[in-house]
């Protein structure tokens, strides 16, 4: 769910062993105290062997990372449960509550993924599962994405027993498997068979970010909202024969051509609520240039050349604004001299909330107009969830505790372009909030599901006591 295509790789160089920059809000913050420093330093190390752990997506293997995190628990005297959702995967879930019957509407679950995206070891400078720390950052696969958020959430739970926190409501920590597939052997077992293992009424996952810009937390982005995802393949067929002899109904060309059409169409740019107060609040800690136009997005007579500026300006931007239609996959042929009888490519579509993919795939197929050509949508399709509540007492505690830790720093609902797992919590009414709560810079962010993925330990630190001081302000007795 990231940005500026076109610089990563220079973005990538520039800064890959620069030291990391906290954000100049923090020399007003409360400094954090002995024993959060403490923590830190063993989340450090937790995050390391996590990440040594290679549990990369297929196969996941994340019942072994499972019993890793159990064996921390185990030294904490905090009780948990281990489910293979699949041979050699599966979950881990602790609760610490705060009545002998628990209530699940109350309850607050904290939660990230275990598994991770692959990597091409030859782009890597360091090993991808090693664990490495450079320059001030820990490298290695999960890094960001989504092993730091795991184990801030374990942290926060160790830090609540430590200090023996008289919780007002439980609090469930919940490491899933198969996040980054679509959860068909994870959240999807989790909630349709041990959700009385993890029922609550809020939720804080993965996403959403404290933005970093010029040393200082910019703003800080709550996810309340997703993109609906789809995979989508497009078929070609064709007569195969000879490559000397060439043929007009190639299925290559015919796909080709289709492919071409289907990347230059932008579908119109649309806004909803969430997205208007992102815009919104961005518009006021901008650049003078890039905030007048934002301020102009719906209006009549220039709403649509501000929506291309800021597309031109930031693809995360326009992914906020557009559905999006990206070819990921090529598939044809079965040798050099063999013309094939069919080709395909696989689109990955992201659709706004409450847009149709049925009318987008009527629409491709209008634009293509190719008898050759046609589309199926593959199993697996996301469904459309709620946002969750701008006003719960979860969103005002975080907006509360944010003003404290990052001053000047805005807060606002934040649309994801990418799919996250808090979707089959919104699906049961759970008010799931999205809150990738280290300070990172643009740079920093785009390492995600790329090479070098990296996290600056400064902000890795600052993170744990963010989300510490949420969870304390919204679960603890005051």
């Amino acid at each position: 769910m990231l940005r500026l295509k076109s610089l990563v790789p220079m973005l990538l160089l520039a800064g890959l062993f620069a030291a990391p920059q906290l954000p100049a809000q923090t020399a007003q913050a409360p400094m954090p105290s002995q024993a959060m420093i403490q923590l830190g330093n063993e989340a450090t190390n937790w995050l390391q062997d996590l990440i040594r752990i290679n549990t990369t997506n297929p196969p996941g293997n994340e019942l072994a990372a499972a019993k890793y995190i159990g064996a921390i628990l185990d030294k904490e005297g905090i009780h948990y449960e281990i489910f293979e959702t699949a041979p050699g995967r599966g979950f881990i879930v602790a609760r610490l509550s705060s009545t002998p019957v628990p209530d699940p509407a109350r309850a607050l679950l904290l939660m990230g993924h275990l598994d991770v995206v692959g990597v091409d070891r030859s782009k890597w400078t360091v090993d991808p599962f090693g664990g490495v720390i450079n320059g001030g950052y820990l490298y290695g696969r999960g890094a960001v994405d989504d092993k730091a958020m795991t184990i801030a959430n374990l942290a926060t739970l160790i830090e609540l027993k430590r200090t023996n926190a008289h919780l007002n409501r439980d609090v469930i920590f919940l490491a899933e498997p198969d996040e980054e597939d679509g959860g068909t052997q994870g959240m999807q077992v989790i909630v349709d068979k041990y959700w009385d293992k993890i029922a609550a009424g809020f939720a804080i996952n993965e996403s959403g970010q404290v933005a970093m810009k010029d040393g200082k937390v910019q703003y800080v982005g709550v996810q309340v909202s997703e993109k609906v995802a789809a995979n989508v393949d497009v078929v070609a067929k064709g007569t195969s024969g000879h490559a000397s002899i060439p043929l007009k109904d190639n299925p290559i060309a015919h796909l080709a051509a289709a492919i071409t059409k289907i990347s230059a169409y932008e579908p119109p740019a649309e806004f909803d609520s969430v997205t208007r107060a992102y815009f919104e609040t961005l518009s006021n800690v901008e650049d003078e240039d890039t905030a007048k136009w934002m301020k102009v997005l719906e209006t009549p007579d220039r709403g649509d050349h501000a929506a291309r500026i800021i597309s031109d300006e930031n693809p995360v931007w326009a992914a906020m604004i557009h559905n999006t239609i990206s070819p990921t996959i090529l598939e044809a042929g079965v040798r050099r001299n063999v013309i094939p009888a069919e080709a395909k490519a696989v689109l990955n579509i992201r659709l706004l909330p409450g847009d149709s993919l049925e009318v987008t795939l009527a629409k491709l197929t209008s634009l293509v107009n190719d008898p050759e050509i046609s589309f199926s949508i593959e199993p697996g399709t996301s469904e459309p969830a709620p946002s969750s509540s701008v006003t719960s007492d979860l969103y005002q505690a975080i907006t509360h505790v944010a003003a404290t830790e990052f001053p000047g720093a805005p807060v606002t609902p934040y649309l994801s372009t990418g799919a996250t797992d808090s979707s089959f919590l919104r699906e049961r009414n759970v008010q799931a909030y999205g809150l990738l709560p280290f300070p990172l810079t643009e740079a920093d962010r785009l390492t995600m599901h790329a090479d070098n993925e990296r996290i600056p330990l400064d902000s890795f630190h600052k993170g744990i006591d963010f989300l510490y001081t949420v969870v304390s302000d919204f679960a603890v007795e005051k």
